[in-house]
């Protein structure tokens, strides 16, 4: 079976095991999608989805975030960790959205990662999730998965992503990637993969790896 095929195999298995692939992250807009990716960091979505609420409720318009005193979203966000370098880079972002932008969120990786705390993990979310293009969103669940199915042999983000596309059907790309969060939490977890109760099982390279 050539990388391809165990790809396409892949998709089809995790769209029949998880038929909704959505963001875990609350929010109703794209820039509020950012700001959650962007607390994401290194926190869990539950804790982020505990805090975006009242961030959403006092920051409700870009403007509002323009002109956010950055102390205030500290206080707001600071049980997500790594919360200064966080608010200030929410409160940059909104600036140049909307200065350089014309107050609309970038459709495009290239642009995306131009944006304050932004990287291609996040541009990736954006593009895939908010405008529907072609994105591979490599995460831990993502790199530890791919790997173990043969997709790739590398442990880089972005070497990953482009090996990802190769493979992967554009249309697809994006719910997979949500899709192997759900398994990598379920089943094909870092230290003890649940290989004998494994969709994927026939088609891994390297069943039973910790």
């Amino acid at each position: 079976m050539t990388k391809k095929q165990r790809a396409l195999s892949a998709v089809e298995i995790l769209k029949e095991k998880y038929p909704e692939a959505i963001c875990s992250l609350n929010a109703s807009n794209p820039f509020e999608l950012l700001v959650a990716v962007r607390l994401s960091a290194q926190c869990t979505d539950a804790r982020v989805n505990l805090v975006t609420p009242a961030l959403f409720e006092k920051y409700k318009t870009l403007d509002d975030y323009c002109n956010a005193d950055v102390k205030d979203v500290e206080e707001i966000i600071k049980s997500c960790g790594f919360y200064k370098n966080k608010a200030k880079s929410i409160v940059e972002m909104a600036q140049q959205i909307k200065n350089d932008y014309n107050s609309t969120v970038p459709d495009t990786i290239e642009e995306l990662v131009k944006l304050s705390g932004v990287g291609r993990k996040t541009a990736n979310l954006i593009v895939g999730d908010v405008y529907k293009k072609q994105a591979v969103v490599v995460d831990t669940h993502c790199i530890r998965i791919s790997n173990r199915l043969g997709l790739v042999s590398d442990k880089n983000p972005e070497k990953i992503e482009y090996a990802l596309k190769k493979l992967l059907p554009a249309e697809e790309s994006s719910d997979f990637c949500h899709r192997i969060v759900l398994f990598g939490r379920d089943v094909c977890t870092a230290r003890k993969p649940k290989c004998n109760d494994c969709e994927l099982f026939e088609i891994c390279k390297r069943v039973g790896v910790k």
